[in-house]
């Protein structure tokens, strides 16, 4: 299990860089195992699904938990220019990586009055089942169960 947790961050982390190329790349290592082409597209889809909940989850950490179960102050992202999940009325200040004053608390406002919250939770969710439904394609076995119980822990994680 530590094996998948390394390997779902490190997916995490390489959609971070917002250069296909390089997450292509990584993609196609299950190659090397010398699996089939039906396989390596579970697994592509299967990490593609987890790092989207991972990083939709972590968006909605960022408004909805405290300092102290989160281990960095809430809204943190923001303050460093940062944020992913879909709020289309935030576009203006996204684009300025909230610089100007109040930008912030001004966006931490308008999220938690719109849907934004609830939207962002269901997508993580609907990612989730994808990824279970896609580890559920492929034949049973420790490794495959484990891909689901990550799943779990994506949408389940509270920091």
């Amino acid at each position: 299990m530590a094996g998948d947790f390394i390997i779902a961050v490190a997916s995490m982390l390489l959609g971070r860089t917002e250069n296909n190329d390089v997450v292509i790349s990584m993609s196609q290592v299950a190659l090397l195992a010398g699996a089939d082409d039906q396989l390596v597209e579970i697994a592509y889809q299967y990490g593609r699904n987890i790092g989207l909940a991972f990083q939709l989850v972590d968006d909605l950490l960022d408004f909805v938990s405290s300092s102290d179960t989160m281990g960095k102050p809430t809204a943190a992202d923001l303050k460093l220019g940062l944020a992913t999940a879909p709020y289309p009325e935030l576009n203006p200040m996204i684009m300025r990586r909230f610089q100007e004053p109040g930008d912030v608390e001004k966006a931490f406002d308008l999220v938690h009055k719109s849907q934004g919250l609830e939207q962002t939770q269901f997508l993580a969710k609907k990612h989730c089942l994808e990824a279970v439904r896609l580890a559920n394609s492929i034949v049973e076995s420790d490794y495959q169960k484990a891909l689901i119980i990550v799943s779990d822990l994506v949408i389940n994680r509270m920091k």
